[in-house]
């Protein structure tokens, strides 16, 4: 997923005439997105259209107008599908009232193929400050619950990789079969190795002792949580984009964690904010 919103090095601007909306009708009928930035986006010029590097997936832009600025991105052989799960895990994220998520807007089909998600611009500075990003992220779970217990409301991707999210009432049970399960079943269907899957069912089966005696609450998850999808606004404060959704045992958060960086001092503020709660 694009993991850059709002660096300075831009790499590229998107010939165009500035749009406003005496244009906009013209606009309508090829441009989704400029028809929501002209009317919902309550912007009545664009000025500028920049490209935004950092992605592998998909393709980002920055929309410049004088109602502010915009992020898109875009992937013209997926449908809005993936976009839909995105914008569900933001906007869930961002009503814990917690740690800085951007905020998704819109998304959509394009005109002929493919699909878009508009969401807030963040303009980027430096890394975060480890030991506030854990106590963000520990206020995060805390505030995130779930009555249906660990699941979310839509499958999503992390990556480009299928995420299944259907509801269970047990963390072992959703644990085995939608994370381990499936990806052990993807490996499979892709490389053919039996034994590697036959380990794994093994292990499934046997996940229970692991966590006897634990009280394990579901709380939001971002659920990709490596280094690419962690940053810092302009002041300083965390932010975290590109996620993959869902409720879960609070330190599966940390499986990514060999290539996020978290030190010491992210792990002390995180169970120190979040009060060993999940006891």
């Amino acid at each position: 997923m694009v993991a850059h919103l709002g660096l300075g090095a831009l790499s590229s601007c998107v010939p165009c005439t500035v749009l406003r909306k005496p244009l906009a009708m013209a606009v309508l009928r090829d441009d989704p997105i400029q028809d929501w930035i002209l009317t919902e986006g309550k912007a009545t010029e664009i000025k500028r259209i920049s490209t935004v590097g950092g992605g592998c997936i998909n393709l980002a832009y920055r929309y410049d107008t004088d109602a502010g600025s915009f992020f898109i991105k875009t992937n013209r052989s997926i449908g809005p599908s993936m976009f839909e799960g995105e914008a569900l895990g933001l906007n869930a994220m961002y009503e814990t009232n917690s740690i800085r998520v951007p905020r998704a807007y819109k998304v959509g089909a394009l005109q002929t193929r493919g699909s878009y998600i508009i969401m807030e611009f963040v303009e980027f500075g430096s890394r975060p400050d480890q030991s506030v990003l854990g106590k963000k992220l520990g206020e995060m779970h805390k505030a995130g619950k779930s009555f249906k217990g660990f699941g979310f409301d839509v499958n999503n991707t992390i990556g480009s990789t299928p995420q299944i999210n259907n509801w269970k009432s047990d963390w072992v049970e959703f644990f085995a079969e939608h994370r381990l399960g499936f990806q052990l079943k993807l490996a499979k269907e892709q490389f053919g190795d039996s034994t590697i899957y036959e380990k794994g069912e093994r292990l499934m089966k046997n996940l229970g002792p692991l966590f006897e005696n634990v009280a394990i609450e579901p709380c939001l998850l971002h659920g990709d949580l490596w280094s690419g999808n962690v940053s810092a606004d302009k002041d300083g404060e965390p932010v975290i984009l590109d996620p993959a959704c869902y409720y879960g045992h609070n330190e599966a958060e940390f499986g990514m964690s060999w290539c996020a960086g978290f030190g010491g001092s992210f792990y002390n503020s995180y169970f120190e904010s979040k009060n060993m709660w999940f006891r």
